[in-house]
């Protein structure tokens, strides 16, 4: 059993109960609402699951005429592609050129070449035929070569390439954007080629090789991965990338910027948010929370987190105050929301992000524009951040739908932060953070257990430990993340999702398990039977219930 890998699974409880093993351990059953974690009140946060709200989201988009809108533009440049194979296709900021006509330094007569091309006029249904002077190109030799001939750009894991519908790049996570002109024309190419069918291009799998695609309006988002993600957990990561560019933009915005200009090189708009897209893919390629479409809280005595949102709920009674978020160390504290609005955890994810992502938030109080696709994806929210501790690490969000109310959110901080201080707050949040933001396994007192990850489904919150041996080093982590990748892709499967998923692997066991109440991933050692497992599993559901009032936010207050 250590040295193969071996899948047990079944669609319902009781099939997995009858699949074998040692003992007679059954999988418990837990009544919907009494699972750990379940939220007493109405929840803060929206109920997620990652994978459905993913094609939630394709499907709108859709509806907004992605299809039709591509067709057309495939049509377009149906029209302006001389015959012949991709190959001998050249496209040149919005224009094609077929390879019959090469640039050259001169003409024999000594004259400049040009060449006739056909292209689109906005004001008029015909193409228009122009005469265009050709330039003579650098050979490979007297500039930089394109980033496909590098073998240390092309051993990068994953790329992530966002490019317009006219096929200009806007952001490639690795290198010059400039420098991979070719090959985003041939993605543009491809993902046209297939619309033109009335189809839709989702994923290229070539060897150890996945070419992942997510086309929205007026973008395409590609994805090339060679680990063992799935093109679905690909997917995912696109749309968050997406997300991101609204963030900045918001979706009303970019549709008028392409409306007006389609050929527009969208990079003067997002000079600066580079780092905003590089932080958020390497936040996923290890934090569960986008996995999960949870959101994990830190570690906090119930008294100290229901002073915190007392004090928050006083002192910041303004006017179009939508939300008051804390966080520390990319784990939220507490959140108070307005009546009858709730937030996403997609959207919370951007918030960490932005935060997590700009060092220049800690210098002083800042005042920023926001879009949460998921709140609102046509508008802003205005932002007022703030660090309530001299290490800053807890950080305060104040958003409101009002530009004008800086001053006044910033004599709320103060009033807040005040607050904290008497009670000494801060300091029962700085002590969690440095000695209780990370829990052990051993914690558990369940010998055979490694790790975990359990959700909250009602409550779209998660907890997990502190990875610990075998689990110490970077790659080892990396490994496990990988499994639970695993795991989730195949409780989750469009085309046989489960129930409960039991694998043995070389190196350690895995029991996964969701309910219309919870998931529960876990690991153990490679030895370990499956009924030990399931054992192991009623302990920690046990423990953990008795440990919920200081891993989750279980109340939602409001303003």
């Amino acid at each position: 059993m250590a040295t193969a890998n071996k899948v047990a699974d079944a669609t319902t409880e009781e099939e997995d109960t009858r699949a074998g093993g040692e003992g007679n351990e059954t999988v418990p059953v837990v009544l919907q609402g009494e699972e750990p974690g379940a939220c007493r009140t109405s929840s803060m946060l929206v109920a997620s699951d990652s994978f459905v709200d993913l094609e939630l989201c394709v499907e709108e988009a859709n509806g907004r005429g992605n299809v039709s809108d591509a067709s057309s533009e495939a049509e377009v440049f149906r029209d302006r592609v001389p015959s012949g194979p991709i190959e001998e296709i050249t496209r040149l900021d919005g224009l094609t050129v077929s390879n019959d006509v090469q640039p050259s330094t001169e003409c024999s007569n000594g004259t400049t070449p040009s060449a006739e091309v056909t292209t689109e006029d906005s004001g008029s249904e015909q193409p228009v035929t122009e005469k265009v002077t050709l330039v003579r190109t650098p050979s490979l030799e007297e500039e930089e070569p394109d980033y496909t001939h590098s073998a240390e750009w092309r051993a990068h894991r994953k790329h992530v390439f966002i490019l317009s519908s006219a096929g200009k790049p806007i952001y490639s996570r690795y290198g010059d954007e400039d420098r991979i002109v070719t090959m985003v024309g041939l993605m543009q190419a491809l993902v046209s080629v297939i619309q033109s069918r009335q189809d839709s291009l989702r994923c290229i799998v070539v060897g150890q090789h996945k070419f992942v695609f997510l086309v929205r309006e007026h973008l395409i988002l590609v994805g090339v991965v060679s680990s063992h993600e799935s093109c679905q957990q690909m997917l995912l990561q696109l749309n968050y990338v997406y997300s991101q560019l609204l963030s900045v933009l918001t979706y009303s915005q970019l549709v008028r910027i392409f409306k007006h200009r389609r050929n527009y090189d969208l990079r003067r708009m997002l000079t600066g948010a580079e780092k905003f897209f590089s932080n958020l893919l390497d936040l996923m390629d290890y934090d569960p929370s986008f996995l999960l479409g949870a959101v994990r809280c830190l570690p906090l005595d119930t008294a100290v987190r229901d002073v915190v949102a007392q004090s928050i709920a006083q002192h910041a009674k303004v006017k179009d105050l939508v939300f008051a978020i804390l966080i520390a160390e990319g784990q939220l504290i507490t959140l108070v929301r307005m009546k009858k609005y709730f937030l996403h955890p997609h959207d919370l994810h951007l918030i960490f992000n932005l935060v997590g992502a700009s060092e220049s938030f800690k210098s002083a109080e800042s005042w920023t524009p926001i879009c949460l696709p998921r709140f609102d994806s046509s508008g802003y929210l205005h932002a007022h951040i703030s660090y309530l501790d001299e290490h800053c690490r807890t950080c305060l969000l104040l958003l409101s739908v009002d530009r004008d109310v800086f001053f006044t959110l910033s004599d709320c901080k103060h009033k807040i932060e005040q607050r904290l201080r008497k009670y000494n707050c801060l300091k029962a949040i700085s002590k969690a953070i440095d000695t209780e933001m990370t829990y052990c396994v051993s914690d558990t007192d369940i010998t055979e257990l490694r790790h975990f990850l359990y959700k909250s489904k009602s409550t779209a919150q998660f907890t997990c430990p502190e990875y610990e041996a075998p689990y110490s080093g970077a790659s080892e982590r990396a490994h496990i993340f990988g499994l639970y990748q695993f795991m989730h892709q195949r409780l989750h499967s469009a085309a046989r999702p489960l129930k409960i998923l039991y694998y043995v692997g070389a190196k350690e066991a895995l029991l996964g398990w969701t309910t219309s109440g919870f998931e529960l991933y876990a690991v153990f050692g490679p030895l370990v039977t499956k009924n030990t497992a399931i054992n192991s599993v009623n302990k920690l559901l046990k423990w953990i219930k008795k440990e919920e009032d200081r891993l989750f936010i279980l109340n939602s207050p409001t303003f």
